[in-house]
């Protein structure tokens, strides 16, 4: 993939075109999964939403059709707070492509529960569904991901919230201490290192796929104002979600920099992108400042470890 600039104020005209290519987004019924799924669809890939509600995948995909109807969009179901429907899903989606997906989108997650969750393999829902889920299922894509032309991208969503969070490895599951907005932040830097790793990792053993990660800034969706309100009721919530609105930019300007990373030629492995304006929180696709506890080599290798115990699966 080469090239390393982004063009000033780049957005989804710039994109070339997807033809002939499968896009796989997951928690692609809404918020940015959504607009990234339109976005992909728009420019001619074979998009996949993949998420675990039919009835909002049916929306979706009626949505896109109708804003686009040349648009060859399906809805796929997948639970991931179930490894068994990751499996599945995984399954299905590779025999059903021929054995090949072009891009995979690590969008879906979960944010600011006021209580402790766990998923139904055991996991705290935070981190069994924003990074064990996508690391199991990018293991089980893997080789179709390697079989793509050119090697199948992967876009692992972050969030600025991964620079105030350090990992605890002795307590990724919140166990001893839980706290949502610290647990989300977590989990979002347990997606970043990954993506990183998985970088670390495909050049070091020769896979045919680019791992590379996005985050939004500050997007106006459902999985912000909830965890921001901590998913309370009341005047609490109400008052966070009008503070966030009035300064968020929009869901579509948010998932700007996943598409970027989805299809630009410029798009570099083991890159990170966001929004350029104030602080990463709004503003056109470019270079995302990653944090030293998310881009240390040491700590990509055992959460790497880690995730392969708690999940039983491996890219081997």
């Amino acid at each position: 993939m080469p090239g390393t600039a982004v063009k000033d104020g780049w957005t989804l005209a710039d994109a070339p075109r997807m033809d002939g290519k499968v896009a796989i987004v997951t928690g692609a019924t809404g918020g940015l999964g959504y607009q990234t799924a339109l976005g992909l669809a728009r420019q001619g890939a074979t998009t996949i939403l993949a998420a675990r509600n039919p009835g909002k995948g049916a929306h979706a995909v009626s949505r896109i059709r109708q804003a686009i109807p040349s648009a060859n969009v399906e809805f796929a179901l997948v639970d991931l707070a179930n490894l068994a429907s990751v499996s599945d899903f995984a399954t299905a989606i590779t025999q059903q492509h021929g054995g090949v997906i072009d891009i995979l989108v690590n969008n879906a997650g979960v944010m600011g529960f006021p209580t402790r969750r766990q998923t139904r393999d055991g996991f705290e829902q935070q981190i069994g569904v924003n990074h064990l889920a996508h690391f199991a299922l990018t293991a089980w894509l893997k080789d179709a991901l390697c079989a793509a032309p050119g090697g199948g991208r992967v876009v692992t969503v972050a969030s600025v919230a991964h620079r105030r969070a350090v990992l605890d490895f002795d307590d990724l599951q919140s166990q001893r201490s839980y706290v949502p907005r610290d647990v989300y932040a977590r989990t979002k830097l347990a997606t970043l290192i990954f993506a990183l790793e998985l970088h670390r990792r495909a050049q070091r053993n020769n896979w045919n796929l680019h791992s590379i990660a996005a985050h939004p800034g500050w997007a106006r969706t459902d999985i912000v104002t909830n965890g921001i309100g901590d998913g309370a009721p009341g005047p609490k919530a109400w008052l966070m979600d009008k503070i966030f609105a009035a300064v968020a930019q929009s869901a579509s300007d948010g998932a700007l920099p996943s598409l970027y990373a989805a299809t630009a030629p410029q798009a570099q492995d083991g890159a990170y992108y966001g929004p350029t304006g104030w602080r990463e929180t709004r503003g056109a696709p470019g270079p995302a400042q990653i944090y030293p506890q998310a881009a240390d080599p040491d700590a990509g290798a055992r959460l790497w470890a880690l995730s392969e115990t708690l999940t039983g699966i491996t890219f081997a």
